[in-house]
């Protein structure tokens, strides 16, 4: 268990840090609240000294709090600083450091990770002085849970709701270390990943049509950006290969960025030549334009035919890597994605691309899948197979790679002969 600091800000989407703080709990951590004044405009400090059990922390200058819980104190105690909302305000106060409260005074006083959550109104989110806050802080080392298009409550349309609670507490999640910081390390075996150099794809790719339109997929990269900083965090070094993804990726050694199918062949085989392991989480497109337009497609009469052309089949090259039929590494994880049970065709796919563990997936589910901060999927190996319910991608991802860790220890384990 973990303790969180979350900060809430003056914003009409304060109340949803509740969620926010239910969701951090569910996954075993504590939480201490700490709002700023105009927070409390929007919602009671009590709902939160309701669910966390602890003292709301409103002011640096409350009498008695500061006895107990003062922000250099708290600063050394916390796993990670969230603030969800983070109004603009705040982001500027973070980006120049100033400390006028509590809450910019703990930005500057800890060194655990810092994750904002913003929230505002389209303009302001769009100004350039907010774009450069953030892009300040970002640079910094903060992570940033971008907002969400929809309807805001100043009566816009736009950009600048607050990210899903559930992508919220994901992304926390995945940057606080599983194991209490007091455990020593012989409380915990070391990881099988450890040292080794893991290569990791996510998000879709975009196939042009011309220079305007495109063929893509939904997938937003969380489930191959929960795999990356897991295996982080379990001492891997990391390379991220990313198509093109609306979300901010985790702080690894190195992601490469990449547009379509081509890009991420062109990649993977690059990189993994030094890899231990390779997991293909990316929803890479199977079909391409044979030939994308030069310019911008014409709208005309009647139906419009593309001739598609299919894309390297990476899985299947990475599995007849030299270093592969020589030393039988790197061990490759690929993804099965479907509509429906899954199983029957990850099974088949598993052995006709030669790969060790793939996971199955039910993309048409409302609550796994793409596009959503849950996901539902078994794990096929030649050993047999195991369902793991559907729960955040970051418990998911560390499923996956409990797995991949056992499969690797039993590598390196010598088979006795009689």
């Amino acid at each position: 268990m973990s303790l969180i600091a979350l900060g809430v800000t003056g914003g009409i989407s304060a109340y949803k840090a509740v969620e926010v703080c239910r969701g951090l709990q569910q996954h075993g951590h504590d939480v201490v609240a700490v709002m700023t004044r105009s927070a409390e405009r929007f919602i009671g400090p009590v709902t939160f000294e309701a669910i966390t059990r602890r003292p709301v922390i409103t002011s640096q200058w409350t009498p008695g709090t500061n006895a107990d819980i003062e922000h250099v104190a708290i600063a050394d105690a916390i796993a990670l600083l969230l603030v969800a909302p983070c109004t603009a305000n705040v982001i500027g106060k973070f980006a120049h450091g100033i400390a006028d409260d509590f809450l910019s005074s703990l930005y500057l006083a800890t060194r655990a990770p810092c994750l904002v959550a913003p929230a505002m109104n389209s303009n302001m989110l769009a100004h350039p002085a907010v774009q450069q806050n953030l892009q300040a802080l970002t640079e910094r080392g903060v992570h940033v849970v971008d907002p969400g298009d929809g309807y805001l409550a100043c009566g816009w349309v736009g950009k600048g709701r607050l990210a899903d609670p559930a992508d919220i507490v994901a992304a926390a999640v995945s940057l606080v270390t599983p194991a209490d910081s007091r455990l020593t390390s012989e409380a915990a075996p070391p990881s099988a990943l450890r040292g080794r150099h893991v290569v990791v794809t996510a998000g879709p790719t975009h196939e042009d049509i011309d220079p305007v339109r495109y063929l893509g997929n939904r997938s937003s990269g969380r489930m191959g950006f929960a795999l990356a900083a897991e295996a982080q965090r379990r001492g891997a070094s990391i390379t991220l290969v990313a198509g093109p993804t609306q979300i901010e990726p985790p702080g690894v050694d190195t992601v490469v960025r990449v547009r379509s199918a081509a890009e991420m062949h062109e990649a993977v085989l690059r990189v993994a030549v030094t890899a231990d392991v390779v997991i293909m989480a990316a929803a890479v497109a199977d079909y391409t334009p044979m030939a994308p337009a030069g310019g911008k497609v014409a709208k005309m009469d009647g139906p419009l035919t593309l001739t598609l052309e299919r894309t390297p089949d990476i899985l299947a090259e990475l599995s007849r890597l030299p270093s592969r039929l020589s030393s039988g590494g790197p061990m490759l994880v690929g993804f099965a994605a479907e509509t429906g049970d899954p199983v029957p065709r990850a099974r088949d796919k598993r052995v006709r691309k030669g790969i060790e563990l793939i996971v199955a997936n039910d993309v048409s589910r409302p609550d796994a899948g793409f596009d959503v901060a849950t996901n539902a999927v078994t794990l096929i190996d030649a050993g047999g197979e195991r369902v793991v319910p559907v729960q955040s991608k970051a418990r998911v991802a560390q499923a996956i790679l409990d797995r991949v860790e056992q499969m690797l220890s039993e590598r390196a384990t010598p088979v006795a002969h009689t």
